[in-house]
């Protein structure tokens, strides 16, 4: 997961519509069904997805708990990389 990444998508989705990004993950997550992908593709394709994901739940809680992008985003993280530290 990128920060900045997960940044971009969620100013996306706040100028959008974050159903574009739902749309993009099925998308994705059906291109890795294909069984001539190769190792390479999928891990791009998994990035791509996390970041996608993580910027959903950064605008979640922006929405939810009314925080500004950059303390959803700090906070989102702090999670992320407290569940793999344990």
């Amino acid at each position: 997961m990128r920060l900045p990444v997960i940044r971009h998508l969620s100013t996306f989705i706040e100028e959008n519509d974050e159903d574009f990004v739902h749309e993009t993950i099925e998308t994705l997550e059906n291109l890795t069904e294909l069984s001539s992908m190769k190792d390479e593709e999928l891990d791009v394709i998994g990035e791509l997805l996390s970041n996608m994901y993580g910027a959903i739940e950064v605008n979640k809680m922006m929405k939810e708990e009314g925080i500004p992008q950059r303390d959803a985003a700090k906070k989102f993280m702090e999670r992320v990389m407290g569940s793999i530290d344990t």
